[in-house]
């Protein structure tokens, strides 16, 4: 194009220049130059801007699957949650990824996980783990800002870490997410809070989370872990077994239900403890659908 353009401008010196390079041009301006370096100038040059031109297709080109790829992962992530509203999760993230793990180590592995809807399991555990990781859960829209703040003045000054994490975000995390510590997987987990609290009622997210939340090795939900740990079904759960599960969820591979330590026997007491002050079973009953 830029060749053509020179050409249209200056016919005589392309011919001169392309075609008869002994000629000499009418004019002012002598063309007694090498040709061959004014051809190769021009050809360089016209080569330089088709490369651009290229580089800037490519470019352009990758802008626009980038594009394509966000709006296909936004969109499929709303679809996803949208249907789990009403479908139940046959797995989570979490479990895969604990699975896809296994296949690396020595040690054996066997994943126990039974769904049961909320109204199939004892009201004392959603209220257990309500007490034990988000007492504010029926009035934030997933993040508990106030227990952030706190936490945040905690770790600063202490050794043992705090965390404040809500039972919608721990939701996010272990249906959608990773294991990582890393900010990407921390957006993406801020990402899928904010979905499943628009998409689903807190009731939905507090089943949810029940059936997928890890006990201990291979153990997912209340029912595996109310039939692994204590020989029942877990709509038979009393309320100090209930708080017995949910004491060991900051860590279920450190701490252990069925040989727990003093601190987790000290944690399942105030667990009880805040069981009461609550509300008790109305705690969840109140949660609507």
């Amino acid at each position: 194009m830029v060749v053509s353009k020179l050409i249209e401008k200056f016919p005589r010196v392309e011919r001169c220049v392309l075609s008869e390079p002994q000629c000499e041009p009418r004019g002012k301006i002598p063309l007694h130059t090498d040709f061959h370096k004014i051809r190769l100038f021009l050809t360089t040059y016209a080569n330089g801007v088709e490369v651009a031109s290229k580089q800037k297709t490519w470019w352009r080109r990758a802008a626009r699957w980038l594009v394509i790829a966000v709006l296909g992962f936004l969109a499929g992530s709303v679809l996803l949650v949208l249907m789990l509203r009403f479908v139940h999760p046959p797995f989570s993230v979490l479990m895969v990824e604990r699975r896809v793990a296994s296949w690396f180590s020595q040690e054996p592995y066997t994943s126990r996980h039974t769904w049961v809807s909320l109204d199939d399991m004892s009201p004392s555990m959603g209220v257990a783990v309500i007490a034990a990781e988000d007492q504010n859960f029926a009035e934030h829209f997933g993040f508990d800002w106030k227990a952030i703040e706190k936490a945040y003045a905690h770790n600063e000054h202490s050794k043992r870490k705090r965390g404040a994490s809500t039972v919608s975000q721990q939701t996010a995390k272990n249906q959608f997410c990773w294991e990582s510590r890393s900010w990407l997987r921390k957006g993406v987990e801020a990402y899928f809070t904010m979905l499943i609290e628009l998409g689903w009622s807190k009731r939905r997210i507090l089943e949810v989370y029940l059936n997928i939340v890890e006990f201990g090795d291979g153990v997912y939900g209340v029912e595996a872990a109310s039939t692994t740990y204590f020989h029942k079904r877990s709509s038979r759960l009393r309320p100090s077994e209930a708080a017995l599960l949910a004491a060991v969820l900051p860590n279920p591979h450190k701490y252990r239900v069925d040989a727990p330590s003093a601190y987790v026997r000290g944690r399942q007491a105030w667990i009880l403890g805040q069981m009461g002050q609550l509300g008790g079973e109305q705690v969840v009953k109140d949660l609507g659908n």
